[in-house]
């Protein structure tokens, strides 16, 4: 059964409630939270004893992110491009466009974490009957507390051993409304994984929602292929309403199935739930990273970068980066975007993008900049090169601390070692390349009148990004 299904990662996240580890340039997905792994790379995992293949809905900008990923979970696939985020009705919608009528799609999100592989795949198994006979399966999650922060799911009549039909669905919860639901049982957590037919979501979303198909079949119909990137139709995409497939559709639908699923499970959708991911101390401290405790209790420290103390502190949560630090009362951890909020406001670029860039070549760390000059730190993947660009506004110096650079120069091609460098004045095109299978690592001083990133003119790209 389980090769018959396909998974759809659903990609999407603007990163705000997981700051200032996870920005809208490198949201929580892609952020490596467990052992070193991201919550993508996680997902892709766990969905490997399911399919070998998996199909990503993700952006422009994000695209090398999932790929990346991808590689790393060892699974292979395509992915979605959408020229705006839409909700989940018109991703899921467009994923099912792009299949066999009698595909078994299973959609979970790319930012949950559910630590029993084998359990989960299970589950998803557990579903495949009711998905076959024409139901929306939809996973809930047993609660093990009475959670106002999360919608529920009320299970009915019995359909087979495994699902049952679903009642209704319930929006997230007073506290006490929580705690009745509990004590009654019969109600599951709502964890936005599904698995359905092609042909059944495509029914679902034309009969409640036809607008949202209409607009999707368009931009099906207009998208265009590169390799394993998919781009759907600009225009009528984005004419698409914004909506989520629980609002849109199931609510409406009358063959909706619950699979309940008794795991541990969780959306890692704030600091506190990170924090819990970490083991607790005899006065519950938890650390991950460089954190250190020192007569404080309820304190959680994240710090991947340098060692951060914590002095006789109590319910504190510290995330510490490079470029910015948060301090936060864990009663306040849900208004954490609240300060993202604040930093856009003040067009803080802490808000967005952090110091250190991830690039389909490798990434940069801006080190130091001031008025006319700018110091980055730049590594470039085995194999992987930059565009061969120009500037017509500063000009660069390059030198080699790891590795071995092929390089670029106006004319001149040639390869740099350890301690050597090369001088690129303005307006000379260049490229950088590492034709080794070690990284390469080089110091970059950028001087001049601009160094904004869009001083960019690409003459040539791997990777297809326009000038």
């Amino acid at each position: 059964m389980s090769d018959s299904i396909l998974p759809v990662i659903l990609c999407g996240g603007s990163g705000t409630r997981l700051w200032p580890l996870s920005r809208e340039s490198f949201p929580k997905q892609f952020v490596p939270l467990i052992e070193g792994k991201s919550l993508l790379q996680l997902t892709l995992e766990r969905v490997k004893p399911l399919s070998g293949s998996a199909v990503c809905i993700t952006n422009n900008e994000h695209r090398f992110l999932v790929q990346e990923s991808m590689e790393a979970a060892g699974i292979d696939g395509r992915q979605f491009l959408e020229p705006a985020g839409r909700n989940t009705a018109a991703a899921m919608t467009v994923a099912a466009l792009n299949s066999a009528a009698d595909d078994l799609l299973l959609f979970l999100p790319a930012d949950h974490h559910i630590p029993d592989v084998d359990a989960f795949a299970r589950t998803v198994a557990s579903g495949v009957p009711a998905a076959t006979d024409g139901y929306f399966v939809t996973f809930g999650v047993q609660p093990t507390y009475p959670s106002s922060a999360y919608g529920y799911i009320q299970s009915g009549e019995t359909l087979d051993s495994a699902a049952s039909w679903v009642a209704q669905f319930v929006e997230k919860p007073t506290a006490e409304k929580a705690q009745q639901m509990l004590l009654a049982g019969g109600y599951f957590w709502n964890a936005g994984i599904f698995l359905v037919r092609a042909a059944t979501l495509l029914d679902a979303v034309k009969k409640h929602a036809e607008d949202i198909f209409t607009a999707c079949e368009q931009a099906v119909a207009q998208q265009t292929e590169d390799g394993s990137f998919v781009r759907l139709g600009g225009p009528a995409f984005l004419d698409c309403r914004s909506e989520s497939i629980d609002y849109a559709v199931l609510e409406h639908h009358d063959r909706v199935a619950v699979v309940p699923f008794a795991g541990a499970w969780s959306d890692v959708g704030s600091w506190n739930a990170v924090a819990e991911l970490s083991p607790a101390d005899d006065h519950n401290n938890r650390v991950s990273g460089q954190g250190h405790t020192v007569n404080a209790s309820n304190t959680y420290i994240n710090a991947p970068h340098r060692p951060v103390v914590a002095l006789g502190t109590d319910n504190l949560l510290i995330i510490d980066t490079p470029d910015a630090l948060l301090v936060a009362d864990t009663r306040q951890a849900e208004q954490v975007k609240q300060v993202v909020q604040l930093l856009n406001e003040q067009a803080s670029p802490q808000a967005v993008m952090h110091r250190r860039v991830a690039r389909p070549w490798g990434w940069y760390d801006s080190i130091d900049a001031e008025a006319n000059f700018q110091v980055k730190r730049i590594m470039v993947k085995p194999g992987a090169k930059l565009s061969l660009q120009l500037h017509h506004h500063r000009a660069e110096h390059w030198v080699v601390v790891k590795g071995t650079a092929r390089v670029t120069n106006g004319d001149a091609v040639f390869d740099l070692h350890e301690n050597q460098s090369t001088y690129i004045p303005i307006g000379t095109q260049h490229r950088l390349e590492n034709i080794t299978d070690q990284p390469l690592e080089i110091i970059e001083v950028q001087s001049g009148d601009y160094l904004g990133e869009d001083d960019i003119v690409r003459l040539d790209d791997t990777y297809g990004r326009a000038n």
